[in-house]
C-alpha cells in the first residue's frame, strides 16, 4: 500500500509507540556498540550527532564515547526556516531544551564549519534499505546534508526498517545504515 509521507509518519510513530520497553533498551545498547565500532567513527576527529528525544535511538552514549576518545562533538543548532548549523559542546550536559523541546547547544557555543565535519549521525523515524530516511518533515537535514562531504550514518531500529520509502528529488540517502543487529554500507555518490 502506498502512503504519503505524512500518513507514513503517523503509522511509523504508532509502531514506535507500540515497541516494548525491553526491546528499546536492547536496541539502544546494540546501536551504541555498532556505532562506536565503525571504522569511520573511530577515525573521525569531528562529528555531529543529534540528541535523541522520546523513543528515538539513544545517542547520549555515542556522544560520551566520542568525547572520551578526544573527538570534537557538535550538535545541531536550529533556526526558523529549516536552517541549522553544527555547534560544539564540551559535555552533553550543556545541551538545553530548544526548538520543539529538542536539547541543543546554547547560541554562544562555537560553530564548526560543515566542511570540517567528518561524520554526521542523522536522525529519522525510520530508514529504507537504500539509506533514505523518513524524517520529521522540517527539511533541516536535507538542507544541511546537501553537498556535505562527511560520512553520514543513519540510526534505526531493525524492526522499523522499510524495503522502500517514498522519495522526493531533494532527499539524500545516508552512506551507512546502522541498526542494533547490523551495519549496512550504502554509499551512493
Amino acid at each position: 500500500m502506498n502512503y504519503s509521507k505524512a500518513d507514513l509518519r503517523r503509522k511509523v510513530s504508532e509502531e514506535i509507540a507500540a515497541l516494548p520497553d525491553d526491546y528499546i533498551a536492547a536496541s539502544d545498547n546494540g546501536l551504541l556498540l555498532q556505532v562506536i565500532s565503525l571504522e569511520e567513527f573511530i577515525a573521525a576527529r569531528n562529528i555531529m550527532i543529534y540528541c535523541s528525544v522520546k523513543r528515538e535511538p539513544e545517542t547520549r552514549g555515542v556522544a560520551r564515547a566520542a568525547q572520551s576518545m578526544g573527538k570534537t562533538v557538535a550538535f545541531p543548532y536550529c533556526y526558523k526556516g529549516g536552517i541549522m548549523d553544527a555547534r560544539v559542546v564540551g559535555d552533553i550536559d550543556e545541551l538545553l531544551p530548544a526548538m520543539l523541546g529538542i536539547p541543543a547547544p546554547q547560541g554562544c557555543a562555537p560553530v564548526i564549519a560543515p566542511g570540517e565535519l567528518e561524520l554526521v549521525i542523522v536522525p529519522a523515524l525510520t530508514y529504507d534499505l537504500s539509506g533514505f530516511r523518513l524524517g520529521y518533515g522540517g527539511g533541516y537535514y536535507d538542507r544541511f546534508l546537501s553537498g556535505l562531504p562527511a560520512y553520514t550514518v543513519g540510526l534505526a531500529r531493525e524492526r522499523l526498517i522499510r524495503e522502500e520509502l517514498p522519495r522526493e528529488r531533494h532527499d539524500i540517502a545516508v552512506k551507512c545504515l546502522v541498526t542494533e543487529v547490523k551495519t549496512r554500507i550504502i554509499i551512493q555518490e
